[in-house]
């Protein structure tokens, strides 16, 4: 009997062992905030899930308000409290078509400072010691606003060696200093050592446009410099079609990528470059897009699913993938999804996933359920994604 006892108690406490640990993943694990929507499930994975009785309730008058509720471990053992905010989905028109990126920045990104040689030997960095660094970003210098890199040379080459007012955003705060340029021999002039950008090209997939916010979204990520690895602040900028012509396998270490013809046709204005996705206003839909439902993020399952994507000329086709891990990590939205290709026509044409395909829908249920962002380099059959909610109702903040 002792025995039998002893064998209760250990598996007792084995099970509440597990149930704590399962608890304090959910707790890591598990949205702090869920937008849901009227045709959603309360479930959000197998195991956990959260009551939310007042939805019922608010469906048929139309009030949609904001609750909090409890997640919990297989609907008894609480987890933690989240925010649930109901919501209409919406209907999009999935497109998976390349497109060109044209994207010119709000002020001049300064992309490295350099020394100048003022004789004998010796140098200084201008820049440097003004307190410049990479990445920051200029707004205007001796108080006029500077948008291009042509306009910055301008103002610097016209100095008796007075000291410049460079006004410039550093970490989305503005900051002042003075800059004295240094006289450099060789060249007899005053230089500020310093490199400056002023825009961008690339290329990316469309991944939706939304017709209730005139909105089209794309690449699921922002665009950065390639030199600071800062984002591109949009002053302006024009999405142009794009033709396929070839395309550079991935392989494990070394990512592949799309190469595309630009053509002369404006598909759109680009107007917001975020952490969610470069978006714009679109001048027409293409032929090839279709309508589906935008899931929420709690809808989304591992599983089966299609990827759209264009990986030859300029039409889009659909390509099996699997969804293998889902996450509700917020500080990492650009890989809320990790998925696997799986068709092999694909696989054959690409290696997996390769750069220009950010921004392709992911349909699962017949509902779009995400968009690419990132391929794993040491692995390019598998690939992040962000989940499309999130980009659809960032779609809906556009202006």
């Amino acid at each position: 009997m002792r025995k039998i006892v002893r064998i209760f108690d250990i598996c007792l406490s084995l099970v509440c062992v597990l149930i704590m640990s399962l608890v304090a993943v959910g707790s890591h694990t598990m949205p702090d905030e869920i937008i849901r929507y009227e045709s959603d499930g309360e479930k959000l994975n197998s195991i956990y899930s959260y009551s939310d009785d007042s939805i019922a309730e608010s469906a048929s008058t139309q009030a949609f308000p904001t609750t909090q509720e409890t997640i919990r471990l297989l609907g008894v053992f609480p987890v933690k409290n989240a925010k649930v905010t109901n919501k209409h989905s919406g209907k999009v028109l999935v497109s998976g078509e390349v497109f060109g990126i044209k994207l010119y920045t709000d002020g001049v990104i300064v992309v490295g400072t350099q020394s100048v040689d003022i004789g004998d030997g010796e140098k200084v960095n201008p820049s440097q010691e003004a307190g410049i660094k990479t990445g920051d970003i200029i707004v205007s210098i001796n108080n006029t606003r500077v948008n291009s890199s042509d306009e910055v040379t301008a103002i610097l080459n016209d100095n008796n060696g007075k000291p410049y007012t460079i006004k410039l955003k550093r970490d989305g705060r503005y900051k002042t200093f003075s800059l004295a340029p240094a006289y450099s021999p060789r060249e007899g002039s005053y230089k500020a050592g310093m490199w400056v950008r002023d825009s961008t090209a690339g290329i990316g997939t469309l991944t939706f446009y939304n017709p209730a916010s005139g909105v089209f979204a794309s690449l699921g990520h922002q665009i950065n410099d390639i030199d600071t690895n800062e984002l591109m602040p949009l002053l302006e900028g024009e999405a142009v079609s794009a033709n396929v012509t070839r395309v550079q396998q991935g392989k494990n270490g070394a990512t592949g990528a799309l190469w595309c013809d630009f053509e002369e046709h404006t598909m759109g204005r680009l107007l917001d470059n975020t952490q969610y996705g470069l978006y714009g206003s679109y001048t027409e839909i293409g032929e090839n897009a279709k309508e589906y439902t935008v899931a929420s993020k709690q809808e989304v399952r591992k599983g089966k699913a299609k990827l759209v994507s264009t990986v030859e000329g300029k039409t889009p086709k659909e390509y099996d993938i699997e969804i293998i891990k889902i996450s509700y990590n917020k500080s990492e939205e650009q890989k809320d999804i990790v998925f696997r290709v799986t068709d092999k026509e694909l696989l054959s044409k690409t290696g997996g996933i390769v750069q220009g395909m950010s921004g392709s829908p992911i349909i699962q249920n017949n509902k779009l359920v995400g968009a690419v962002t990132h391929v794993i380099v040491n692995n390019p059959e598998k690939g992040y994604a962000i989940f499309a909610q999130t980009m659809y109702e960032k779609s809906n903040s556009i202006n």
